[in-house]
């Protein structure tokens, strides 16, 4: 990301926390600002396998989806999308992240240990549709390979 791109991202992020100078704050001194969840964005948090597979398609679907976190052990995957998206999200196995919850999110433009974003913010506020995203998750789903074990074939969560 861009020097100019990156500092949009912050402000954007920034303009989101409660406070946002202690956010950019937080994000020099550690890499990492929790962020409220439900002001200008929800989070959708899926399995890796199953959120890798539906970024692809929607890498296919749009020029640009919106932003992506993976976590510190690339186990899971969150896909912003706009607030008040979550309480109205079911899904098997995933969990929705909106008012009331906050999110560690690193800075757009650093390298940090904890997450990381696989597409940062660009600083406009991009979200991912959720009916696109939906669509995307049900096409990724249907192309993963069947699992013994659980009974929509699967295998378990980890």
């Amino acid at each position: 990301m861009t020097g100019s791109g990156a500092k949009a991202a912050v402000e954007w992020l920034a303009a989101g926390a409660p406070d946002p100078g202690a956010c950019r704050w937080e994000w020099e001194r550690n890499g990492v600002a929790l962020l409220p969840a439900g002001r200008r964005w929800d989070v959708l948090i899926t399995p890796a396998e199953l959120g890798h597979a539906t970024l692809d398609v929607l890498c296919r679907l749009v020029d640009r989806p919106g932003p992506v976190l993976a976590d510190s052990g690339d186990a899971r995957l969150g896909f912003f999308v706009p607030a008040g998206t979550a309480p109205r999200w079911v899904g098997t196995g995933m969990r929705a992240a909106g008012r009331g919850t906050w999110i560690a999110v690193p800075h757009p433009g650093r390298a940090t240990g904890a997450a990381r974003w696989l597409v940062a913010p660009d600083g406009w506020g991009t979200l991912t549709d959720p009916a696109l995203l939906e669509l995307a998750m049900h096409e990724a789903a249907a192309r993963l390979p069947r699992r013994q074990g659980h009974p929509d074939g699967r295998g378990q969560e980890p």
